[in-house]
């Protein structure tokens, strides 16, 4: 009997042992994560298997009872992979207080394709030009509320509205409410981050802002111009990398005439290179941005081959200087055909809108050289879904490193075009199967060149940030390759 009892006390007192140092070894896990948790930057021990250890070791006391309700609370602590808990949401960021700003979630930079550090340069540069008006120390607006948004110009402004769209979603990057791509994501450390944005809406300063005004002897275009260019001279930024990483956006082809050639250095983000001196932009250095389309996109509304009955459309200037002068041999050739839409069109009396029911209503959409190389006429030919006909011999395309454009569009050179009969045997020639495999490629790629707020997957915001990377990723080898000897010659 007392054998017994001794046996009953040994097992008692073991398991006694077994519950205090499984206590013990959770506690001490715990406090673990904890510190960690308050001070991650110093962290040695990975997330995840810090994670892991705490899920297995609770595991082991709620085999004996009363530990599901701990493990429920380790899962919703654990941080999905693309993104990292914020426990210090931006200071221009309206916290809702019925939620808990330890459970904000904003893009990990760690795990962004590019991470990307924004100049605090004051709103005259940006949406100050829009007419937006923040508080006194209120450098952007609050991009959370997508209904109170400062508006871009409308009509034609918006084709060069790229500008816009790219500082919206970086801005975003900072509200862990707004649902967005994590690709670019904005970092408030320039030395972590692989390029420099320069937020000036270069594009609506010159629409708006070119023309002298009043007594002004410069004009405000100019003026922003000047200051920008002594303000990058002197960022550090600037000096360490000779404003390499930096990117700057120029869309419209007058845009910046006046700083380009100081800053020349830089990565512009451009419509073409018809207006720029190899020297200054080059497809090898810049990238080519896709113009907001005008016309409306149709959507999975699309007409297939037999409902277009209109062969080939174009509506716009006609009479072009430089290279576009091919416009006025065109019309010369296809003005009296009769299933071919060529006339002159503005924006003036719903021209717009007449356009894109045009478009929508024809097999191939004619994209003309013109005073440059490109045209906003390209994009909105993508989104009406007709097959775009590319007649400009210096034209560089967004994207073309990643999107084979022969397989959606039919590019002709201008010398072969303004011959008599071939434009027509060769659009005439193109039956309805091989047209409709085209059609079917142009609305799988329509995506890639909507601009919209939030952006999305794929959209042009996401393809212009992936277009960034990889130019980034040769402007850092660039420096390093220089940084080499650096530290020998500083000690001589």
């Amino acid at each position: 009997m007392s054998e017994r009892k001794m046996q009953s006390t040994i097992s008692e007192t073991r398991r006694f042992l077994f519950y205090v140092v499984s206590l013990s070894i959770f506690l001490l896990i715990f406090s673990c994560f904890t510190l960690w948790r308050s001070n991650s930057a110093n962290s040695l021990i990975p997330e995840s298997v810090l994670m892991l250890m705490l899920v297995n070791n609770t595991s082991v006391l709620s085999n004996k009872g009363g530990g599901a309700k701990s493990i429920s609370r380790l899962e919703s602590l654990v941080t999905p992979p693309t993104y990292v808990k914020n426990t210090k949401p931006p200071s221009n960021i309206r916290v809702d207080f019925k939620q808990n700003a330890q459970d904000m979630k904003v893009c990990d930079p760690n795990q962004a394709v590019l991470k990307v550090f924004m100049y605090e340069l004051p709103p005259e540069f940006h949406f100050g030009l829009l007419g937006w008006k923040g508080k006194s120390s209120q450098a952007w607006p609050d991009v959370s509320d997508v209904n109170n948004l400062p508006n871009y110009p409308g009509g034609l402004n918006l084709q060069h509205s790229m500008e816009y769209w790219l500082t919206l979603d970086l801005l975003a990057s900072d509200y862990p409410d707004v649902n967005r791509p994590c690709t670019a994501v904005r970092v408030h450390d320039s030395s972590i981050s692989d390029v420099i944005l320069v937020p000036f809406f270069s594009s609506v300063s010159y629409n708006r802002h070119s023309k002298l005004h009043g007594k002004e002897k410069v004009s405000r275009d100019k003026f922003l111009q000047d200051k920008l260019v002594k303000f990058l001279r002197n960022q550090e930024e600037w000096k360490i990398s000779g404003g390499r990483n930096h990117l700057i956006m120029a869309h419209h082809p007058n845009s910046l005439l006046d700083a380009r050639r100081e800053l020349g250095s830089a990565i512009f983000l451009l419509a073409d290179f018809g207006r720029y001196p190899h020297e200054i932009a080059s497809i090898k250095k810049d990238i080519i941005a896709p113009y907001k389309h005008v016309v409306n996109s149709i959507g999975n509304d699309s007409s297939p081959f037999e409902a277009r009955p209109i062969l080939a459309y174009f509506q716009g200037a006609i009479i072009r200087k430089d290279g576009g002068m091919i416009r006025q041999e065109l019309y010369q050739l296809l003005k009296n055909e009769k299933d071919v839409h060529f006339t002159y069109g503005t924006v003036a009396g719903n021209g717009i809108n007449r356009a894109g029911k045009g478009m929508a209503s024809s097999r191939f959409c004619l994209n003309i050289a013109g005073d440059t190389p490109s045209s906003n006429r390209l994009f909105d030919a993508i989104v009406s879904h007709c097959v775009p006909v590319i007649i400009s011999d210096n034209i560089e395309l967004p994207f073309e490193d990643v999107l084979d454009y022969s397989d959606f569009a039919i590019f002709v050179q201008a010398s072969d075009a303004i011959k008599e009969g071939y434009l027509l045997n060769l659009l005439r020639g193109i039956n309805s199967e091989q047209w409709t495999q085209m059609w079917r490629r142009l609305k799988e790629v329509a995506r890639h060149f909507e601009y919209q707020y939030p952006s999305k997957d794929g959209d042009a915001v996401e393809m212009i940030w992936q277009a960034v990377a990889r130019k980034s990723s040769a402007v850092r080898l660039s420096i390093h390759k220089e940084n080499r000897f650096r530290r020998s010659q500083i000690g001589e």
